[in-house]
């Protein structure tokens, strides 16, 4: 085992990492600096600190990274109508290269040889966190516990809490809690009974979106405004990046928006279910792909839904700071100058509706071309025959050649 002086620790407070924080003070014998990202999971962040102290660290990172996160990674990503596997809009991956980063700063800061997270060995987390480790400092040593302790189950978690008066506010709980995860973006829910795909998720446990049945009976109406791609302001009033997404969480969640039960391939190779809630996200993603309707070029706008698995799948399996991502990045940004105008949606019921979109600088809708009425000369019809003809040239080689063939 190589001698450890100092290690990094993203630390949350909760079961997981304070059991990891203890036992990396006893297997290593090394200090542990915690870094605590606010990214908007709506819980106190200052608990903590107390837990931290209580476990004997002296060095305590808490941050509050929400605007950030929304500003440098969840917007970035929804420039390209990010989705993973035609529904997951990635909640918890574009959360962990701002995280990396950070603990990599800290490290730096702290002159750590070391860093640690809380990720199982089974999951995307601890690729996606390493990724971005290695991307920024390539010579840091990485401590994954799950993938070096026993402690394989949420009960011999709670366990050893209890053998080492670890204060956990679950612990006398029945059965394990939901393993969730929670940021400005989403909210998912793994374990427990979804871990059964046929089973129907309890509705107890949907924390941020009331049901579709419950919600509203009337219709609410909302504007976003959109400069460069990026939204600025909602029905009329500018929010901060953050601001935004908090606001349309709030929404969202009211009117019942942003529920999903996915089965997704992880990139360590198995299947894993998870529920998702991304209001915000869900709401947001339906208005940019708007906006862009029109007012980007059309082959533009085709190319940019041809590269987007690509990116959602290097976002998915932890490659952010990765040299094609950037590219992508840059090209993405690249089409979002002229993505300007207000975009008017109908929440309604879990279902976000759009009834209307403008750019008064930059759309390429022409109704005067586009009119079923007498458009005055600006289209010649007659000119789709020989546009149909030339297109049909090879379809009609190949029938021929085939009737031919049949004749002889």
């Amino acid at each position: 085992m190589k001698k450890i002086n100092k290690v990094v620790l993203a630390f949350s407070g909760g079961l997981d990492t304070s059991v990891i924080l203890k036992w990396l003070q006893d297997t290593y014998q090394c200090e542990v600096v915690t870094f605590t990202a606010d990214i908007g999971q709506g819980e106190e962040v200052e608990p903590a600190r107390v837990k931290a102290k209580q476990l004997g660290v002296n060095e305590i990172y808490i941050e509050d990274l929400c605007e950030e996160f929304v500003r440098d990674f969840v917007f970035p990503m929804f420039r390209a109508n990010t989705i993973y596997e035609g529904e997951y809009l990635l909640g918890t991956s574009i959360a962990r290269p701002l995280i990396a980063k950070r603990q990599i700063e800290i490290a730096q800061e702290t002159k750590a040889d070391a860093v640690s997270h809380g990720a199982t060995g089974k999951g995307n987390d601890q690729v996606r966190f390493e990724l971005g480790y290695y991307a920024l400092q390539p010579n840091i040593h990485v401590i994954a516990p799950w993938r070096e302790w026993d402690l394989t189950s949420r009960e011999k978690l709670l366990q050893y809490a209890e053998r080492h008066g670890i204060p956990v506010e679950m612990k006398k709980k029945v059965g394990s809690p939901y393993s969730m995860d929670a940021n400005l973006l989403h909210i998912s829910y793994e374990g427990r009974i979804l871990e059964d795909p046929a089973i129907e998720p309890e509705e107890s446990m949907w924390r941020w979106s009331v049901s579709p049945e419950s919600a509203p009976d009337q219709p609410e109406y909302l504007d976003i405004t959109f400069k460069r791609g990026d939204a600025v302001a909602l029905n009329g009033s500018s929010l901060s990046p953050a601001g935004i997404l908090e606001k349309l969480n709030q929404l969202g969640g009211k009117h019942g928006i942003g529920r999903l039960d996915l089965v997704e391939n992880r990139y360590v190779g198995m299947k894993s279910r998870g529920c998702y809630e991304t209001p915000g996200g869900t709401i947001l993603l339906r208005a940019h792909r708007a906006i862009e309707s029109i007012t980007l070029d059309r082959e533009v706008a085709h190319l940019k839904d041809d590269l987007m698995p690509r990116y959602a799948a290097l976002i998915y399996n932890g490659y952010w700071w990765s040299p094609e991502r950037k590219i992508l990045q840059a090209m993405i940004d690249a089409t979002q100058e002229k993505v300007n105008g207000w975009v008017r949606l109908k929440l309604y019921k879990g279902n976000v509706i759009v009834v209307g979109r403008d750019s008064a600088t930059d759309s390429l809708f022409d109704s005067h071309i586009a009119t079923f009425e007498d458009d005055a000369g600006a289209y010649n019809q007659a000119d789709a025959a020989g546009f149909i003809k030339l297109n049909a040239l090879r379809l009609r080689i190949a029938a021929a050649f085939e009737e031919t063939r049949h004749n002889k």
